[in-house]
């Protein structure tokens, strides 16, 4: 019976602070209006221009730039944390950051080699790689900070500031027409930055083709351009080079879904997350985080599984060349 009631007053407790947390989110959030955020679709440059290419132009350094270098301190952090702990584990059993690891590469090598067969050690140092730097991408902007520290920048539709000492100020909820400021923030989600997701999709469309001559030769371009039964049979051969055209506005098409999709859904739920904030900003936005979270986790797996499967299918055979052979 002792134990019951004691259970019953430590969830009681736990009721009583997260009413306890609400309320003084409700009363932080009268005394501090949050302040409605400025979105932007293309990344915001951080610096001057540095240098300048023919074709491509002027060369800045932007604010998803600097997500992707931290994204990288993180991976190698990481990486040699896990390394240390295999080198230091005298067992046959690592543990720790290095076990977890383990488990989760080996998982996935045994995906890819349940899909890609044989060619498994080909394709699966892209797939993993192709996952993990996604992963990594969409779960960076967690961090505090992210989209809600940076420059100010003057606008005709910007926000009053208060100093807070020294270069340090922060921006109040009073819209002025003249002399309002927005905040360019010092890093952004890396995922929303479109340049980021159409590289990953070139990426994996070029390396797709490269492991399909790989594993077939030059006979993998047969699938794009079929004339074996032009001559033979005009009607079907020339419906065979009709596909054969199709394909390679498959193939292209696939550097849109790729960059397009990964790029809508984290660009979508950073606007959600900003929209939430600002109008319901009571113990809401937690929740819509978590769920932010799951997103990012699923759209890398998503990712990467497109990746091994669009890789596994560029080492079949095509079905059309088997038939005739």
């Amino acid at each position: 019976m002792a134990l019951e009631k004691t259970r019953k007053w430590r969830w009681g407790t736990k009721r009583w602070i997260v009413l306890g947390l609400i309320i003084l989110s409700v009363i932080g959030q009268k005394l501090i209006a949050p302040v409605q955020p400025h979105i932007q679709v293309a990344a915001e440059a951080l610096t001057k221009p540095l240098f300048s290419l023919p074709v491509l132009g002027d060369f800045y350094i932007t604010n998803s730039m600097v997500a992707m270098l931290l994204m990288d301190i993180v991976i190698i952090v990481i990486a040699l944390l896990v390394k240390r702990g295999v080198a230091k584990d005298t067992t046959l059993v690592p543990r720790g950051i290095a076990g977890a690891f383990e488990m989760a590469v080996d998982s996935l090598y045994n995906m890819a080699e349940s899909t890609a067969g044989k060619y498994a050690k080909k394709i699966f140092p892209w797939f993993a790689s192709i996952l993990i730097i996604v992963l990594f991408a969409n779960l960076i902007k967690m961090l505090p900070g992210f989209e809600t520290i940076g420059l100010l920048e003057e606008s005709s539709h910007g926000y009053a500031t208060q100093s807070l000492g020294g270069n340090w100020y922060t921006v109040l909820n009073q819209q002025v027409e003249e002399g309002g400021y927005i905040v360019k923030p010092f890093a952004r989600a890396l995922s929303t930055d479109l340049n980021f997701t159409a590289a990953l999709a070139l990426i994996v469309v070029l390396m797709t083709q490269v492991i399909g001559v790989q594993a077939q030769g030059f006979h993998y371009f047969g699938k794009f351009f079929n004339t074996r039964t032009m001559f033979k049979k005009p009607i079907l051969g020339f419906m065979d080079f009709l596909v054969g055209l199709l394909e390679i506005i498959s193939e292209l098409s696939k550097i849109l879904s790729f960059a397009f999709r990964l790029f809508g859904n984290m660009f979508a739920g950073m606007v959600l997350l900003a929209l939430i904030g600002v109008m319901i900003p009571v113990f809401l936005p937690s929740m819509i985080m978590f769920f932010e979270l799951f997103i990012g986790a699923i759209q890398a797996f998503v990712f990467g599984m497109l990746t091994l499967v669009f890789m596994a299918q560029a080492t079949q055979g095509h079905g059309g060349e088997e038939e005739h052979a």
